[in-house]
C-alpha cells in the first residue's frame, strides 16, 4: 500500500474518463487518499458503478454524466461538481480512446494496398473516425482545462493530463491517436507557462502499454493470445511485461502533490517498463 500523502486530504479531485480501466484506479486511490472525487462520464452509469465502490471503501464520491467535447456539458459539470463537492484543485484529463475508422490495418504500405477492397489503407480512413479520435484525446482534454482551471486562477490548482508512448514517437497504424497525444505534450507544456504565474501546475503522465478496452483488439487475439503487434511491444519492453494500473499510482501521487514536487510543471512523465530508453538493439 502507497504511503499517506497528508497534503491531498479533503481536497477535490476530477478525473474524466474516470471508468476507464487506468483511470478509475487512479480515482480510488485519490479517494484512499482522502480526496474528494468527481467521476466525470459520458455513460454515466459506469461512472457510478466506480463512486459506488469507493464509497464502499468509505471514501467521498460522486458520478457526474459528462461529454468533454460539449462545452456547455462540461460546464454544468462543473456546477455539480462546485455544489456537491466544492471547487477543482486536481483535474485529471483522462477520457481518450480510439475508434477503428482511424486505424490502418496494415502498418507499412505496400504496392496493391490501394486496389485490395477489403483493406483498410491509409487511403481508407474515414476523416469522421480521424476528426472524433484527435478531438476526443486533444480537445477532450482542452475544454475541461478551460472550465475547471478558471477558479483555479485564483488559488492555484495541479492538472494532469494522460499522454502516451505515442507522443514522442507515432505508432503505426493508430495515426489520429498518435497525433492527438502528440498534441497532449505539447499543450502541457504551453499551459504550465501560461499559468505559472497563477500557481497552476501541469503535467502529464505517459503510460507505456497496458492492456485496455481501446487496445484490446490490437494487442490480442480471439482466443486470447498475444497479437504479432503484442509481442513486438513485450519485446521492445526491457521489463518484458505490460503495465498494470497501478503501476501508475506512484507518478500519481508525486505529482498530485504539492509538497512532493512543487517545482515541477510542464513535463510528462513516461511510465514504460523502459520502453522510450530502448532503441532496438
Amino acid at each position: 500500500m502507497l504511503p499517506t500523502h497528508e497534503d491531498l486530504a479533503g481536497k477535490t479531485a476530477v478525473v474524466t474518463g474516470g471508468s476507464g480501466v487506468l483511470c478509475q484506479v487512479m480515482a480510488k486511490e485519490l479517494a484512499r487518499q482522502g480526496m474528494k472525487v468527481a467521476i466525470l462520464n459520458r455513460n454515466v452509469e459506469k461512472g457510478q458503478k466506480v463512486a459506488d465502490e469507493i464509497k464502499e471503501q468509505g471514501g467521498m464520491a460522486i458520478a457526474v454524466s459528462c461529454d468533454v467535447l460539449n462545452e456547455e456539458n462540461v460546464k454544468e459539470a462543473y456546477e455539480v461538481v462546485k455544489q456537491e463537492l466544492g471547487e477543482c484543485d486536481l483535474l485529471i484529463n483522462g477520457a481518450g480512446g480510439n475508434h477503428p475508422d482511424a486505424i490502418t490495418d496494415k502498418e507499412i504500405f505496400e504496392a496493391g494496398d490501394i486496389e485490395n477492397t477489403s483493406l483498410k489503407s491509409f487511403f481508407d480512413l474515414q476523416l469522421s473516425g480521424f476528426d472524433h479520435v484527435f478531438r476526443l484525446n486533444l480537445i477532450g482534454s482542452l475544454i475541461p482545462t478551460q472550465v475547471f482551471a478558471k477558479k483555479m486562477t485564483e488559488y492555484g490548482g495541479n492538472i494532469i493530463n494522460i499522454s502516451s508512448m505515442a507522443a514522442p514517437a507515432p505508432m503505426t497504424k493508430v495515426p489520429a491517436y498518435s497525433a492527438a497525444k502528440a498534441g497532449i505534450d505539447n499543450l502541457t507544456k504551453w499551459l504550465s507557462v501560461h499559468f505559472a504565474d497563477a500557481g497552476i501546475r501541469i503535467n502529464a503522465i505517459a503510460p507505456g502499454f497496458f492492456l485496455t478496452e481501446q487496445n484490446r483488439g490490437l494487442l490480442l487475439d480471439e482466443d486470447g493470445s498475444l497479437s504479432e503487434r503484442a509481442e513486438k511491444i513485450i519485446n521492445h519492453t526491457p521489463q518484458g511485461r505490460f503495465g498494470k494500473p497501478e503501476d501508475l499510482l506512484g507518478t500519481l501521487l508525486w505529482l498530485a502533490d504539492d509538497n512532493m514536487s512543487g517545482f515541477v510543471t510542464g513535463i510528462t512523465v513516461p511510465v514504460d517498463g523502459g520502453f522510450m530508453a530502448y532503441s532496438g538493439v
